[in-house]
């Protein structure tokens, strides 16, 4: 198994039949010795630096009804909320006075935000904040609005791919969704010159080893800027609440793989990751993240963003928040940087 973990950290590549053996046959043991050498890639790449993101939870609504997700539109229990501008920049002013220099404006297909209220919002914060990242994730758009959501300033857009097997993807999304449409949303991003992110969730119902192997090989070949990898964690008023959740072990691995994979990605360890253990943020960080992500978002929103049931949520202040993700990360060794954190 080392031998494949040596060649994967030297060519950054291995076969499919390969990458399957390892994710399937890993040990314990050898599964620390792939930290170790993930840990190592990030810090050839990106010194001892752990970046900030900002994150600002914009909507609870959304107009899809994806099978997992507690904010599907069937979903009559959801407490939905959206912030309007000006709530928005006081996040991003609060961010700001922290230190933090990427901002990410995530929510909901919430078809409130028309091209128009998002290109204001976006300019505004580029105009205010010139020296900061804007991130936006806010689900799939055509090429013209994503075009213009660029043009206004924004420089990075997430858009987790879920599953690159059409055959999975349909078993977690609702027919009107397909993974084809998720995919030209991809490449038309990454055209336009956003630095692009992708991901999928750990264990989701249905999902194969196999399936895990066409979403990591998909990762190679797209060369994404930033990917999201976390858990599936179940939301008790969706069709899957009754379904166990993904394996914490699973995804640092699957973490470690693509640290590998892609040297100079930007990964977070993942909010989904810190609320399936306790550590699983130094233990992201140990697997080879580089990015974590607190949230700025107004305190009495954040439980309404559920996303997943037991979502972490804090309700100290920002600055203390922060100052707690600072301390736990200088304790395994690493650094807070206060910088944009743009992608090699």
């Amino acid at each position: 198994m080392r031998k494949l973990i040596d060649k994967l950290y030297r060519e950054a590549n291995l076969t499919d039949s390969e990458l399957l053996d390892l994710i399937t046959n890993i040990s314990s043991q050898d599964r620390e010795y792939l930290f170790e050498c993930a840990r190592n890639k990030a810090r050839e790449k990106y010194s001892h630096n752990v970046y900030l993101r900002g994150l600002i939870e914009i909507s609870s609504y959304c107009k899809n009804d994806c099978y997992y997700c507690g904010l599907r539109a069937s979903n009559k229990c959801a407490e939905r909320y959206r912030l309007d501008k000006s709530q928005i920049l006081e996040c991003c002013k609060t961010g700001y006075e922290l230190g933090l220099r990427t901002f990410v404006l995530q929510g909901g297909e919430d078809m409130h935000y028309t091209d128009e209220i998002l290109v204001d919002i976006i300019s505004t914060i580029r105009k205010s904040y010139p020296d900061c990242a804007i991130t936006l994730s806010l689900g799939e758009k055509s090429v013209t609005s994503y075009q213009k959501y660029f043009d206004a300033g924004a420089n990075r857009y997430l858009l987790r791919h879920e599953a690159y097997s059409s055959d999975l993807y349909s078993k977690l999304h609702p027919k009107n969704l397909n993974i084809e449409t998720r995919l030209d949303c991809l490449k038309n991003l990454k055209q336009i010159g956003f630095q692009t992110g992708c991901g999928f969730m750990v264990g989701a119902p249905y999902q194969t080893y196999e399936h895990i192997v066409k979403d990591l090989r998909f990762i190679k070949d797209f060369q994404p800027e930033m990917v999201g990898i976390g858990p599936f964690l179940p939301h008790s008023d969706t069709p899957f609440g009754e379904e166990q959740a993904g394996s914490v072990y699973l995804t640092l691995t699957l973490l470690a793989v693509v640290r590998l994979l892609v040297p100079t990605v930007l990964l977070p360890a993942t909010t989904a990751l810190s609320t399936a253990s306790e550590d699983g943020l130094v233990l992201g960080v140990r697997a080879g993240a580089n990015v974590v992500m607190p949230n700025l978002s107004p305190v009495d929103n954040r439980k309404k963003y559920e996303l997943y049931n037991n979502k972490l949520y804090s309700n100290a202040e920002s600055a203390q928040a922060k100052a707690e993700l600072e301390k736990r990360i200088k304790s395994i060794g690493y650094e807070v940087v206060e910088a944009r954190g743009d992608a090699k």
